[in-house]
């Protein structure tokens, strides 16, 4: 099957794309476009949070047909160029990035949180966050990272 739809804002095709080919896979391996993990494959871990027309979705739930016509914005999509997005800038400047798989996720995640939450309460960020895991940080890192993301795109404005 063929596959038309927008990454990251610009117009793809995907050719010989099979039946229970997941979006994370079409990313990845005929995309070239690594950011989002591969890591439990249930939709439990978060490492694979891709925009689906504007929304955070599990790029390993859904499947590869069914973004024919839609819009994915990946973790490399929240950059501009070489210039990264205040959350992911945010995310390197806090040291909440360790082994680095949970990492895309979480940035997916808070982008969408302080899109529509712009100060979010510790609470607000905890829930926002809950189905991204890390094994690494403890999460206090992360939690002051996203006050830091949320902070500079309120002086941005």
């Amino acid at each position: 099957m063929r596959v038309n739809f927008q990454v990251n804002g610009a117009d793809e095709t995907v050719d010989d794309v099979w039946e229970g080919e997941s979006l994370l896979y079409m990313l990845r391996e005929r995309m070239g476009l690594p950011g989002s993990k591969n890591a439990c494959e249930q939709g439990e871990c978060g490492s694979c949070t891709v925009y689906l027309d504007g929304v955070p979705a599990c790029a390993c739930l859904v499947a590869a047909g069914q973004v024919d016509g839609r819009s994915v914005r990946t973790v490399e999509g929240l950059a501009q160029g070489d210039k990264l997005d205040p959350v992911q800038q945010a995310f390197v400047d806090a040291g909440a990035v360790q082994c680095g798989f949970c990492t895309p996720g979480l940035l997916v995640q808070t982008h969408d949180l302080i899109e529509r939450v712009p100060e979010p309460s510790d609470g607000e960020i905890r829930e926002a966050l809950s189905g991204n895991l890390c094994r690494c940080t403890g999460y206090e890192k992360i939690l002051n990272a996203v006050h830091l993301a949320a902070e500079r795109k309120a002086a941005a404005k």
